[in-house]
């Protein structure tokens, strides 16, 4: 008990966070690429209008981080993150609920409000919480929620599409998940607090390691117009990874079975290796990016998964699907920890939760034109290897870009 007193309340926070990301992101988004399949057979939808649900979500997730921003000024981080969440759990249910293309498209939609609505503010109590030494591991540990979430998903999916039969697992998946949902939401409620001085204490910080940065309510804003050409500069390379890891996180699963003729119990296990490798992503390269500096590792990560990508459209040799998988994984989840920090980094707390929604636009523009571009795409030409293509060359664009980030002083 006493080494749970000495324990700072931000882990507290990281581990609302880590709740938070499996709800929205891991369960809520990410368990569409396991569901779309079985989904697509039940419902006759062929591969643009599968494009499409995922971008109707996109297309919800930016509106919901339009929203956040404000509403998180008019209220507070922990009734707004708990809100969403709650939204995300309704609409999930609502899902499994539908019997057409349109319902699920419209839920789907509401799906990504409650998602951008409360993982823009999650990922902004980083820089509440957490002074510039910590903060990558901080945002990287939370981020670890995706990974535990698809995981989650991997093992679950496939063993109640087996018990429910009849095509119609997908139904009693969404309404399940969306039930835990709702139960994340109630936790978070109660756990999440806005500033440590709520609770008379400071942000952490490494050990040894005194930081510069005042408490958030007491900070000096960085002068916004400073840092907007880095803003603007951080958001095109987040565009690049939005718009290249949903096109594989939505398809790679439907390209396993319909492309490579893997069983959906097989690509099942890949999903649940994807989602245990994805977990350390975001605490390896957050906490790299606290050492050697966010432009160098976001570099390095954009190699890895434009490499990941080519290697799943090409399938050069046996068991380069595999690699792929492996490869992507290890790195996905670590953009947006390294993001947070950064814009922490540049902008300082007070303007942190700002420009992370600023940046999310970004991403969310490239989330929408993803996959609805990939399903056309695939539509045509009978796969997704183009759209696999297209998306490696933007990652490539995006590491390059990284470099020219300029050095903290």
């Amino acid at each position: 008990m006493q080494f749970l007193r000495n324990i700072h309340y931000g882990w507290v926070i990281v581990l609302t966070g880590v709740l938070t990301i499996v709800a929205v992101l891991g369960l809520g988004r990410f368990s569409l690429g396991m569901l779309l399949p079985s989904m697509g057979s039940d419902l006759g939808l062929g591969y643009s209008r599968m494009g499409f649900i995922g971008t109707g979500n996109f297309f919800g997730y930016l509106i919901g981080v339009l929203l956040s921003s404000r509403i998180v000024k008019r209220f507070d981080y922990r009734r707004v993150i708990s809100s969403g969440i709650f939204l995300v759990g309704i609409s999930m249910i609502l899902v499994g609920r539908a019997n057409g293309f349109w319902l699920v498209l419209i839920a789907f939609f509401f799906t990504g409000i409650g998602s951008g609505l409360a993982n823009v503010p999650v990922m902004g109590l980083v820089s509440q919480w957490f002074g510039s030494t910590l903060r990558g591991r901080a945002a990287g540990l939370m981020v670890s929620g995706i990974g535990m979430g698809i995981m989650i998903t991997g093992i679950v999916i496939p063993a109640i599409n087996s018990w429910a039969g009849n095509g119609q697992g997908w139904r009693t998946n969404w309404i399940i998940l969306g039930v835990v949902v709702l139960a994340i939401a109630a936790l978070c409620s109660l756990l999440i607090r806005n500033r440590p001085e709520e609770l008379g204490l400071q942000l952490v910080e490494r050990a040894g390691k005194k930081t510069q940065e005042k408490p958030a309510n007491q900070a000096a804003a960085k002068p916004f117009s400073t840092g907007r050409r880095t803003l603007f500069h951080l958001g095109g390379i987040y565009f690049c990874f939005g718009f290249s890891v949903v096109i594989y996180v939505t398809f790679v699963v439907t390209s396993l079975i319909n492309q490579y003729g893997f069983s959906e119990a097989i690509a099942g296990r890949f999903w649940v290796w994807f989602g245990l490798l994805g977990i350390f992503s975001g605490p390896i390269f957050g906490s790299l990016s606290d050492l050697v500096g966010r432009s160098r590792t976001l570099a390095l990560v954009y190699s890895l998964q434009g490499f990941s990508l080519l290697l799943l459209a090409l399938n050069p040799f046996p068991g380069s699907i595999y690699c792929s998988i492996a490869l992507f994984a290890l790195c996905a989840w670590s953009v947006p920890s390294i993001m947070a920090a950064a814009i922490g980094d540049y902008l300082g707390p007070l303007k942190a939760a700002a420009g992370f929604a600023t940046l999310t636009l970004f991403f969310s523009v490239g989330q929408i034109t993803g996959p609805a571009l990939a399903g056309i795409m695939a539509e045509r030409s009978g796969d997704f290897s183009q759209a696999y293509l297209l998306a490696g060359v933007l990652m490539a664009g995006g590491a390059l870009s990284s470099l020219f980030l300029p050095e903290m002083k």
